[in-house]
């Protein structure tokens, strides 16, 4: 059996030199000549992962409605597949969700067969494999590779991998990923759902849900980097009439770097597990949504054939026939290391890291392994929406005097066998129609984070699963919190949170924060 390696696509400079690129360019010309309602083509798979065709539930009079995208690529709206097809197959995208990647991951798979069967009708070789855009890798590998900005193919044709509406994070056609905010700090993580001293809630993967197509809170690695690369490249148009296609999901997989950029999350969550993490052994993640009666993930093979499979069914790469070139990752940080550091800060007594037996993963030391959080409780909230404008929006998060004398007790009382609480913000029922913005949240003056609004439109529209709630964000600010007990800075019975968009406001495509809370969380 052929084990196909997915490569750097940086490798001989990110141009066509690396064969990877230049055959996956003549593999996505060759799908992108099938029409919509071939299930094996470039749009039916762009489809899969959502859409916004006239003729279904999701159209849209103006763009991001498929008909108004600009060429390049000139996508096509007609003829639909049947009513079955649709069904079946679309608008399947796990997002906010610990299916997020393994949902993505089989997504790959069939992009990648589809991919290789015309590379090899081409005279391609039959071990071709997508390869990745490691945007957090050295040198200048957080640029887009240059053969997503060519024109041409070296034979004269015109290239496909080249996308009209990706303009960047300046909104001016230069793609690249900027690091930071933009950051590999999942990797820390040590649980797959939850919290504990290594991981900020969710968990790495994602919180607990059924089939979720939008809406409710990214996993730390959905949030980052995913989110924020999928922002970052697609950008506003220089004159805000429009936005790149990555920034939001009902067009994101119409843009060819999508997929190397999806590449790299799955190397990332390969990588993760490499180091001795677990992903969750019940049931309800093995089975998928389908083994408690919900949507089952199915997506075309070669031929049109139908895969439906489970999380169950592409944890394993050794059992799924491909790899990767490199898995290897900075060392991780335990749990304890990382109390070790808050206690440091803290003024805590002294401690020493506990050093894992010789064999065992450094990734199950202490309580690295287990959800150790109990459940959190309310500090304090803004109540009422506020409108994020240009010039962003403040407010004023009243503390309870009983819950915020816990929380500052803590951080007095930490110690090992005491350790100190772990804060949250959350930006509650956040809704807009423009995914292509992040917003830069201060606490009390202290960048406590940033967040990309990917996923946002669909979340916010009244049809869609969550009917129109929007998106909730959570930002850990344990650093942030920890700084302002040293400074002797929380003994007020207000924090102030300023939030700042990155890019202007659309007028038109306002975006409303439902309430601003923050939440302590006791570990055992």
């Amino acid at each position: 059996m052929t084990t196909y390696v997915r490569s750097n696509a940086w490798n001989n400079g990110g141009t066509f030199n690396n064969t990877d690129l230049l055959w996956y360019a003549k593999g996505v010309a060759a799908m992108m000549a099938k029409p919509l309602d071939d299930r094996n083509s470039w749009w039916f798979f762009a489809a899969i992962h959502a859409e916004y065709l006239p003729g279904t539930p999701n159209a849209q009079p103006g763009f991001p409605g498929w008909q108004a995208i600009p060429p390049a690529p000139a996508v096509p709206v007609t003829p639909l597949p049947s009513q079955a097809d649709m069904d079946t197959y679309w608008d399947q995208c796990q997002h906010q969700s610990w299916y997020f990647a393994p949902w993505h991951r089989g997504y790959l798979i069939a992009l990648e067969e589809q991919i290789r069967q015309a590379v090899v009708a081409l005279g391609g070789p039959a071990t071709w494999a997508l390869p990745y855009w490691n945007y957090l890798g050295p040198d200048n590998q957080y640029e887009i590779p240059p053969a997503f900005t060519q024109a041409t193919l070296p034979d004269g044709t015109a290239n496909p991998l080249l996308v009209t509406a990706r303009y960047g994070p300046q909104n001016n056609g230069d793609i690249y990923i900027p690091i930071p905010p933009v950051s590999g700090k999942c990797m820390n993580n040590t649980i797959y759902t939850g919290s504990n001293s290594a991981t900020p809630r969710p968990g790495f993967g994602g919180p607990k849900t059924g089939f979720s197509h939008s809406g409710n809170v990214s996993g730390n690695l959905e949030s980052n980097p995913h989110n924020q690369v999928h922002v970052d490249v697609g950008g506003n148009a220089p004159d805000g009439s429009l936005y790149g296609l990555m920034s939001d999901p009902g067009i994101a997989a119409l843009d060819p770097i999508f997929y190397l950029h999806h590449a790299n999350i799955d190397r990332m969550w390969a990588q993760w597990n490499a180091k001795g993490n677990a992903n969750p052994d019940t049931s309800d993640w093995l089975l998928g949504p389908a083994g408690s009666g919900g949507r089952p993930f199915v997506v075309p093979l070669p031929g049109g054939t139908p895969w439906t499979y489970a999380p169950k069914d592409v944890e394993d790469l050794g059992k799924l026939d491909y790899t990767y070139d490199d898995l290897t990752t900075a060392t991780q940080a335990v749990a304890s290391d990382a109390l070790a550091v808050r206690l440091q800060k803290l003024g805590a007594p002294a401690m020493t890291a506990q050093t894992p037996k010789s064999g065992t993963p450094r990734s199950s030391a202490s309580d690295a392994g287990k959800d150790t959080a109990v459940a959190s409780e309310l500090v304090g909230t803004h109540d009422g929406a506020l409108q994020i404008k240009t010039s962003g929006a403040r407010a004023q998060v009243r503390i309870a005097p009983d819950v915020g004398a816990k929380l500052t007790n803590s951080l007095k009382s930490a110690s090992l066998e005491s350790p100190p609480d772990r804060t949250y913000l959350q930006l509650e029922n956040v809704q807009g129609a423009r995914d292509a913005q992040k917003l830069q949240v201060y606490l009390n003056e202290h960048l406590a984070g940033t967040v990309a609004l990917f996923g946002l439109r669909r979340a916010s529209m009244g049809d869609q699963a969550h009917g129109g709630s929007g998106l909730t964000f959570e930002l850990d600010i344990t650093g942030v919190i920890d700084s302002l007990f040293v400074e002797n800075a929380l003994e007020a019975d207000t924090l102030d949170v300023k939030i700042l968009p990155t890019n202007p406001v659309n007028p038109d495509a306002p975006i409303t924060v439902g309430r601003v809370s923050v939440y302590r969380e006791q570990h055992q």
